[in-house]
């Protein structure tokens, strides 16, 4: 498992929210960027719909596969990758993924199948507060916006169609 650079993930909310279709998959998360104006000692509560933030876009276009949900922070220990070095808030690529092998075996049924189809597919993992992403594409990329989490999501959802 190899480490890989996205915006640095909020660890406290980061409010990941995903747009998938067939061919484009959209990550928007809080990225950490620090707030001068936070002395301590009154946390704020911030919403998907709240405004003025450092949001990252993560896009993946194409993709083959995603999965988000468990494990959260708490439970990252848990994960089938974690003894490979997995950890919280941070985001991997897996070398040598079986999730890819086992996509790749599956689709040896199709009459056109070769090897080859998925020999340049990556397996990356990013791991959020309350839940962890793991999508397989070819590359990514990711920029910075500020705004609202799903605002900004909408905005690169509609950049694409």
């Amino acid at each position: 498992m190899l480490p890989i650079e996205v915006p640095l993930l909020s660890a406290g909310a980061p409010l990941p929210h995903v747009f998938a279709d067939e061919g484009r998959l959209l990550v928007a998360y809080l990225a950490n960027a620090p707030d001068t104006s936070f002395d301590g000692t009154k946390p704020r509560s911030v919403s998907p719909l709240t405004g003025n933030q450092s949001v990252a876009i993560l896009a993946a276009e194409p993709y083959l596969a995603f999965q988000f949900g468990p494990p959260n922070d708490e439970a990252v220990s848990g994960h089938r990758l974690y003894q490979s070095g997995l950890r919280a808030y941070e985001a991997f690529e897996v070398c040598n993924s079986s999730w890819i092998a086992s996509l790749e075996k599956a689709n040896r049924v199709h009459s056109s199948h070769t090897a080859e189809l998925f020999s340049d597919y990556r397996h990356f993992i990013l791991t959020f507060h309350d839940s962890t992403l793991e999508f397989i594409a070819k590359s990514f990329s990711t920029s910075l916006r500020k705004g609202a989490v799903l605002t900004a999501l909408m905005e690169a959802a509609g950049e694409g169609a």
